[in-house]
C-alpha cells in the first residue's frame, strides 16, 4: 500500500499513480552535461507543474534522462511525455546551441520513442535510490 503522503485525493477518487519515465537522447549521443541536466529538471519541473503533476525524483546520465511522476488518474502519460519532451527540446536547443551540432539535420534533442512504466511492484524507495545513483556525469 502506499505511503499516506503519496495517496492524492480528488473529488471522486483516491489514488497513488506514479510513472517511471525515461527519455534517450537522439542517436544516442552523449550531449549533456551536469549544467544540461540542471536545467533540464528545472524545465520538466515546470511542465510537471502546469499538469498538475509532481516530478518526484530527476537524474541521467550524458544520453538519457530518468524520471520519477506522480499524477491524477486525469492525465494521459502519452500528452504529458509529449509536452515534456517537446518544451525540454525546444528550450534546451534555444538554451544550448552547442546541443544543436549533433543535431543539424534533426531539429529534435530526443528519441521519438520513450519508456514509461507504472511503479507499484517495487517500494518507491528502491526506484528513488536507482535514479539517485546514475551517473551524472561532470
Amino acid at each position: 500500500m502506499a505511503d499516506l503522503a503519496d495517496v492524492r485525493t480528488g473529488r471522486h477518487c483516491v489514488s497513488a499513480l506514479h510513472a517511471h519515465l525515461v527519455f534517450v537522447t537522439k542517436y544516442r549521443h552523449k550531449v549533456f552535461s551536469n549544467r544540461h541536466l540542471t536545467r533540464l529538471e528545472e524545465i520538466m519541473r515546470a511542465v510537471c507543474a502546469d499538469f498538475e503533476t509532481e516530478l518526484v525524483e530527476f537524474n541521467g546520465e550524458n544520453n538519457h534522462v530518468h524520471l520519477l511522476v506522480s499524477f491524477p488518474p486525469k492525465v494521459a502519460i502519452s500528452k504529458l511525455v509529449n509536452s515534456l519532451k517537446g518544451v525540454s527540446s525546444r528550450r534546451m536547443r534555444q538554451e544550448f546551441p552547442e546541443l544543436t551540432r549533433h543535431y543539424w539535420r534533426a531539429q529534435r534533442l530526443w528519441s521519438g520513442s520513450y519508456f514509461a512504466g507504472s511503479v507499484g511492484g517495487a517500494p518507491i524507495s528502491v526506484l528513488h535510490q536507482y535514479i539517485e545513483q546514475q551517473n551524472r556525469p561532470v
